[in-house]
């Protein structure tokens, strides 16, 4: 089968769980490369918008092929950036028919706005297309309004959704979340997404006496994090003498705002590594004895998958979807630093056995591992393909 993945987002802002749909597939025997324009934004990262390439040109990511093109997005025309991204992905793929020919199925990932561009290419070319959807209703409303909203990007993106041969949420609770803007007219089916459940291997925790227990958080320095409860529940066992240490990673965790409020709030073993590579990620994790995750709002979050799968047991709250929720997840409600302090004290002093480690790692491998989630696409696919 010849798979082309399109993707809303990728490196530098996130998105590499596309390049792990687009190695499991590969894995399994199929043809697959990745279409990705990225609109960089000034105001998040100067240098990456300066300094990246202007070209478009074609380079290898853990070897997958990816047809890259970089787009400099205009401070606040957010009609022009989007209707300039979609031409540029239109014009990028009439390149990749003259080079690779026609794909047997476009995987857009997001309806925003690679759904939105597949329609049309499926529309242009008699190509099926899917969506897999990874956006929360939080973004969602950060950009359309709370619901009802006349956002003129809502109907474009319903009509991706309805039209589209499968839509496929990374968690069952995404349809209910997200029907207040698309509806339900579509067909839908949920995959979770992969991780590297080779390179996220089981590792072996033992808390060294005398030292204060390593809580890690991996996630951008965004409100939507929720990273203000964290410091909250931080500062609340810190006052009651509990010895515990924190290490966060991820975009903006090194700012000068994230060091004030760590400054302001008095906290004390903090650690800020600022954005990550992979495998940093991982030593992160090894490194540590749990991970917390204080998000007000979140679809799939894949850091939670990679910590269980390292047998690491996690903290997080109400919006992690069922499917994480597994024996060695504990959740607490939203917005609460209390119950959150509560629930890491109750982790570091009553730790995770070995038995319940490994089996927690294998569980994550049965939800999540790049075969098992190749083989449940690439069943969806070929039923897209025979439908069409």
């Amino acid at each position: 089968m010849h798979i082309l993945e399109i993707p809303s987002f990728f490196p530098p802002y996130g998105g590499l769980f596309c390049l792990d749909q687009a190695k499991a597939l590969k894995a399994l025997g199929h043809e697959v490369r990745i279409l990705s324009n990225v609109q960089l934004g000034i105001s998040v990262g100067l240098k990456d918008y300066l300094s990246l390439p202007y070209c478009q040109y074609e380079h290898e990511l853990d070897g997958v092929n990816v047809l890259q093109s970089y787009q400099r997005g205009i401070p606040k025309c957010i009609r022009y950036n989007a209707n300039r991204w979609v031409y540029i992905v239109r014009r990028m793929f009439k390149r990749y028919l003259s080079k690779y020919g026609k794909p047997d199925i476009l995987h857009a990932h997001c309806a925003k706005w690679a759904g939105y561009v597949s329609m049309l290419l499926s529309e242009e070319y008699s190509v099926p297309y899917v969506i897999t959807e990874h956006l929360p209703l939080m973004l969602l409303e950060e950009e359309f309004g709370c619901a009802p909203s006349a956002a003129w990007q809502i109907p474009l993106l319903r009509q991706s959704y309805e039209n589209a041969q499968m839509v496929i949420p990374v968690s069952e609770e995404l349809v209910d979340d997200i029907a207040c803007y698309y509806g339900k007219g579509y067909k839908w089916q949920y995959i979770s997404n992969t991780i590297d459940t080779v390179f996220f291997h089981y590792y072996p925790r033992i808390h060294p006496s005398g030292k204060p227990f390593q809580f890690c958080c991996i996630a951008d320095y965004y409100y939507r994090k929720g990273y203000d409860v964290l410091f909250d529940a931080l500062s609340r066992l810190q006052a009651s003498g509990f010895s515990v240490e924190l290490h966060i990673a991820g975009f903006l965790t090194d700012s000068e705002e994230c060091l004030q409020e760590i400054k302001r709030l008095q906290l004390k073993h903090v650690n800020c590594y600022g954005r990550i590579d992979k495998e940093s990620v991982r030593q992160l994790l090894y490194k540590c004895e749990a991970l917390v995750l204080p998000s007000r709002s979140e679809v799939q979050p894949l850091v939670l998958l990679e910590a269980m799968s390292t047998g690491m047991p996690v903290v997080a709250t109400e919006c992690v979807p069922r499917c994480q929720r597994l024996q060695g997840c504990t959740i607490v409600p939203i917005n609460d630093a209390a119950s959150l302090a509560d629930a890491m004290r109750q982790i570091a002093t009553h730790p995770i056995t070995e038995a319940r480690s490994k089996r927690l790692s294998e569980e994550v491998s049965e939800l999540a591992s790049m075969h098992v989630v190749g083989v449940r696409l690439e069943k969806v696919f070929n039923e897209a393909i025979a439908s069409f």
